[in-house]
């Protein structure tokens, strides 16, 4: 009998992240009969510094791999990058969460933390291309990325340096891509009104490679590190 290969497409959202759980996570909201627990995962960066990153997980998985999500439990998750808005003082502001998909079994404290994401999407905003007064290149996109099981897009804000900030700056809307790097968390000063500021967190993806996806066959396999 002849044999017959079925190509299986990788995925367009797919992550990993391990660490230390900041608080308990509790139980924020429910769809279709089915609670999700919201919390917050403490991941230490090779630098020493660290990313405090949202998470969203089932009950049912919750209960499968009998978890407590208590403060200080080293947790591992696979799982997917989402994104959803949410009105915060009158504005719709656009937020980000790591879905969990799986749960790593036999995690200790002993193993290091980790922060991978893989994403496959089409830059939907035109590029903002900018250097920093250390004179350090930096360009911002905003990528949707398709959900395989639904009929919607997430928008994953993506941040990229030096020569892929550079390459990327002239990238038209609509150009699909895809890049590897880990979710961060950066602090900063929003001014609400004349002189009074709120320090904020916002969530992104720092990106690490990236390939152009819908060029020719020889610049498609073009990777920038």
């Amino acid at each position: 009998m002849e044999n017959i290969t079925t190509a299986i497409a990788k995925p367009n959202n797919k992550g990993k992240i391990r660490g230390t759980l900041l608080e308990k996570a509790e139980i924020q909201y429910k769809i279709e009969d089915e609670n999700f627990y919201e919390g917050k995962i403490v991941v230490e960066r090779l630098s020493e510094a660290s990313d405090i990153l949202p998470f969203t997980i089932s009950e049912k998985l919750v209960k499968a791999y009998n978890l407590t999500l208590d403060g200080g439990d080293k947790v591992g998750f696979i799982g997917e990058l989402r994104s959803y808005n949410k009105m915060v003082d009158g504005r719709s502001r656009l937020i980000l969460s790591f879905f969990v998909k799986e749960v790593l079994e036999n995690e200790s404290e002993d193993m290091a933390d980790e922060n991978e994401l893989e994403l496959v999407g089409f830059i939907c905003k035109e590029p903002v291309f900018r250097t920093t007064p250390f004179n350090r290149q930096i360009c911002d996109i905003l990528l949707a990325v398709n959900r395989a099981s639904f009929n919607k897009s997430d928008y994953i804000p993506c941040i990229l340096w030096g020569r892929n900030a550079k390459y990327m700056q002239s990238q038209k809307v609509g150009t699909k891509v895809a890049l590897t790097g880990r979710m961060q968390s950066r602090s900063y000063k929003k001014e609400v009104s004349s002189g009074v500021y709120e320090d904020r967190v916002a969530y992104e993806v720092s990106c690490q490679k990236i390939e152009i996806m819908d060029k020719t066959e020889s610049d498609s396999n073009e990777d920038l590190a």
